[in-house]
């Protein structure tokens, strides 16, 4: 798992059928500070989440297509939570 920001919605119009009615959104990793890292990823939201939202993104095949109770669906990238805030405990 990592913290990622929704940076974009993803529209298409013609894809996998197991894919039909799922919200997909595109995320960039971020660090703790909220700080952009990597590149973007494309990832299934299966919370609502919206452009400009920390996220938790989970980002492995089987990992991901047990989170959709779909094998078949070809997903890697699920957002799984909507952050609302972190703490840190003595970070320097």
């Amino acid at each position: 798992m990592f913290l990622a920001k929704v940076v974009g919605n993803v529209v298409s119009s013609v894809k996998n059928p197991s894919l039909e009615g799922r919200k997909m959104m595109l995320v960039k990793q971020t660090d703790l500070d909220g700080n952009a890292k990597g590149e973007e990823l494309m990832a299934i939201d299966t919370v609502c989440s919206g452009i400009g939202d920390t996220v938790i993104v989970v980002k492995e095949g089987s990992t991901a297509q047990m989170l959709l109770e779909d094998k078949k669906v070809p997903v890697h990238t699920v957002i799984v939570g909507v952050v609302d805030k972190i703490t840190l405990d003595n970070r320097k």
